[in-house]
């Protein structure tokens, strides 16, 4: 660690606030980060974290308080006046133009010119020298609608990073990360504070905070809570100032899964999930699904782990109907479901937690009490119409029971944050019973009092009958629900071991293809 930088901090926020029409997202909230350190901020869903980044990086103005940096206040300035004053922020939720390469996303709004064109070469080359710098692996020429989630969080990165930032907020952004991915940004970050940069970074791996920050902030219903050098400090005490309650996290569950597999086979011995032989085209290779067959029985969750990017997602696209199999069958409860479509797969007792929340599980600018029904609008109709008191009374109750926040079910999913909007997609995907539960990446972006709930009720889903697929980028994640792992290499199952032969060190290896026997 380097020694600390004389002079004024980086940033200092005194007494801001926010408000949204009824909602008070930041209240009297106050953060102060020294030059050349790495600052985590931290909280629950909802605490107001984003909303105190998106003030500093001049998105939101503030209703009160004062903003500094580098000694000058400024509060009031705008996103443009914060890029130029080296203040860059990374988005949870990505801000990239598809259509575009990496290149031009990197460059828009700033692109060189020779006479009066876009020096497109100068600009592939300057962009290409910055992504090595960084230890970013790419093809600058690529389209980012070609890019894997992971991708294109390092184009975001890699965007704030050629634009000068020397205070760069990072939202969520190992989020969509495999474990080597995390390890080469922490030297990117590292390598950016010991020459004098100074980074904020936003997350819910506690693990993460305690790994790579230097100093600690929470926040808690808007308020600033605590403030703590992080030597010395404890993830369960970081969880506790976040909850205002101990906290169990995920390493520390007892894993049950010789109960559960004992219940599955005296219950009911048949799968309620096939996939035999699967087959599924790729964009960049040949297959993106090699040839895969596994089975889930009831009360079953079976994990997938892997680095992302080795066909998880077109995994889960098939089997829910989202991408046409080239070959093989997958069968749900006995039926032949291989050609169905999406709801007629539902119909037959499917769920789904997508892995991105946006694209497929919400519309943003519909209510809660809307969201929490896409999909089951029929179930709803009374003489053709909806019947808008009955979706507000389950939706009140969906609300209280996923622990939605702010409770009022008329707000805009958009208004939420990020894990507030996935306990939406939960809800609504637990809240009829299923015989197949396939949940893909379900705690992304969530807080560890969320990933506590969430956790909780998948392992009830489990006990009550259904046979869930859990896909994570979390190792922890998969070690803690699973009864059995499978990991995906290359678009094939390399391997399927019971959860008790599973550990980081024997998955470790073939994730990354060092060993597939």
């Amino acid at each position: 660690m380097t020694s600390p930088i004389v002079g004024p901090p980086a940033v200092r926020m005194t007494g801001v606030a926010k408000r949204f029409g009824d909602c008070q997202a930041v209240r009297d909230a106050s953060l102060e980060v020294s030059q050349g350190e790495i600052h985590a901020l931290v909280g629950e869903n909802g605490a107001g974290k984003s909303t105190m980044m998106r003030m500093l990086a001049g998105i939101y103005p503030p209703d009160a308080g004062t903003i500094e940096v580098f000694g000058r206040k400024v509060t009031g300035w705008s996103a443009a006046q914060a890029i130029d004053a080296s203040v860059g922020m990374v988005h949870q939720h990505f801000m990239l133009v598809p259509t575009l390469t990496i290149t031009e996303n990197v460059i828009l709004g700033r692109e060189p010119t020779r006479g009066l064109a876009i020096d497109m070469a100068r600009a592939q080359r300057e962009v290409a020298e910055a992504a090595e710098r960084s230890g970013f692996r790419m093809n600058v020429r690529q389209y980012v609608r070609e890019l894997s989630v992971g991708e294109q969080q390092r184009v975001e990165i890699l965007k704030s990073l050629v634009r000068g930032a020397r205070i760069l907020i990072l939202d969520e952004p190992t989020a969509v990360l495999s474990p080597p991915e995390v390890q080469e940004l922490w030297r990117v970050l590292r390598a950016l504070r010991d020459d004098g940069g100074t980074i904020i970074l936003i997350t819910h791996k506690l693990d993460e905070v305690t790994e790579i920050s230097d100093t600690i902030t929470v926040v808690r219903a808007g308020r600033t809570v605590a403030r703590f050098p992080t030597a010395g400090t404890s993830p369960a005490s970081i969880a506790r100032a976040m909850v205002g309650r101990d906290v169990v996290l995920a390493g520390d569950v007892e894993h049950d899964s010789a109960r559960a597999v004992a219940s599955a086979r005296t219950t009911a011995p048949a799968p309620v999930l096939e996939v035999r032989n699967l087959i599924v085209a790729g964009e960049r290779r040949a297959r993106a699904v090699d040839d895969v067959s596994f089975a889930i029985q009831p009360h079953e969750i079976l994990g997938i782990a892997g680095v992302e990017g080795n066909g998880q997602s077109a995994l889960i696209e098939a089997i829910v109907g989202l991408r046409k199999a080239q070959s093989g069958e997958i069968r749900i409860a006995g039926t032949d479901v291989t050609s169905m479509s999406l709801s007629d797969r539902e119909a037959r007792g499917l769920a789904h937690i997508p892995e991105d929340r946006h694209r497929r599980g919400l519309v943003l600018d519909y209510s809660i009490a809307d969201n929490l029904i896409l999909g089951r609008q029929r179930a709803y109709e009374r003489g053709g119409v909806l019947d808008r008191k009955r979706i507000l009374a389950d939706a009140r109750a969906a609300i209280e029971l996923a622990d939605i926040r702010p409770a009022d079910p008329m707000l805009p999913a958009r208004a939420l944050s990020g894990g507030n909007q996935q306990k939406i997609v939960i809800a609504r995907a637990l809240a009829r019973e299923n015989f197949v539960l396939i949940a893909a990446q379900p705690t992304r972006g969530v807080d560890v009092g969320a990933i506590e709930l969430i956790h909780a009720r998948l392992r009830a889903a489990r006990d009550a009958g259904t046979g869930i697929l859990l896909v994570s980028a979390e190792l922890s994640e998969i070690l803690a629900l699973s009864d059995r792992v499978a990991v995906m290499y290359g678009g094939r199952i390399v391997a399927i071991v019971p959860r008790a032969e599973a550990s980081e060190a024997s998955l470790g290896p073939l994730m990354t293809g060092a060993s597939a026997s």
